[in-house]
């Protein structure tokens, strides 16, 4: 069997996952063996993370719509209830926005929500 030399390959790979530790504390960002542990949880975090970070902006985005609505008088499955009824298509992040820097225009959609419920 013939001989491999794979220093070359083997220093690339540790500057490489010290380099994604830098800045981590301690042994963490000197020493290949604890580095390497830590950046491999680290890459697990920050892929749970991506996908909670959806489901955290969403929650906020009901939030602010719940508030806008139930300052015109209408709680939140009320409101999106009443923009299904009144075929206006618009998501969550959108109306969350309204409900925080355009709050007339939120209004105006709140009314029309309520009176679509109204009607049926």
């Amino acid at each position: 069997m013939p001989r491999v030399k794979r220093s070359v390959h083997a220093r690339k790979k540790r500057r490489k996952v010290l380099g994604q530790a830098k800045g981590y504390w301690g042994l963490k960002k000197s020493s290949y063996r604890y580095a390497k542990e830590q950046v491999d949880h680290s890459l697990t975090y920050a892929y749970r993370d991506r996908k909670a970070k959806k489901r955290t902006f969403r929650r906020l985005w009901i939030m602010r719509i719940n508030a806008g609505a139930r300052a015109n008088g209408l709680s939140y499955n009320q409101f999106v209830a009443g923009m299904k009824k009144a075929d206006i298509g618009l998501d969550r992040k959108v109306l969350a926005e309204l409900a925080v820097s355009d709050p007339q225009a939120f209004g105006a959609l709140a009314e029309q929500a309520k009176s679509a419920l109204e009607k049926s």
